[in-house]
């Protein structure tokens, strides 16, 4: 469960309440008995470093990635299928090169 923080508008009195997110915010200010609000906090995580947003893996406009893995500019190629006497086959005309 999340923990959250109160400021009293009245007297400044500042606490944390420990909440369900179906709870309602507490309003009353235990001390005083004035009206509560609640305080935001910047978040406590933060991720650094690259593969963490949407635009890591995106492709420019000529096609290519914007960022290379491991510094490497070449694409891979597919190669094409040899039998054990090393000749090529070709799998668009339908026929078996012996």
């Amino acid at each position: 469960m999340p923990t959250y923080e109160y400021a009293c508008a009245e007297c400044g009195e500042r606490l944390e309440a420990v909440q369900k997110f179906s709870d309602d915010p507490l309003t009353v200010c235990p001390a005083c008995g004035g009206r509560l609000r609640k305080v935001f906090s910047p978040v406590g995580i933060v991720f650094k470093g690259s593969g963490f947003y949407r635009t890591d893996s995106r492709v420019s406009a000529n096609g290519a990635k914007d960022k290379q893995l491991n510094g490497s500019s070449a694409e891979a190629k597919p190669q094409k299928k040899t039998d054990s006497g090393g000749s090529a086959k070709s799998s668009s005309t339908g026929t078996k090169v012996a």
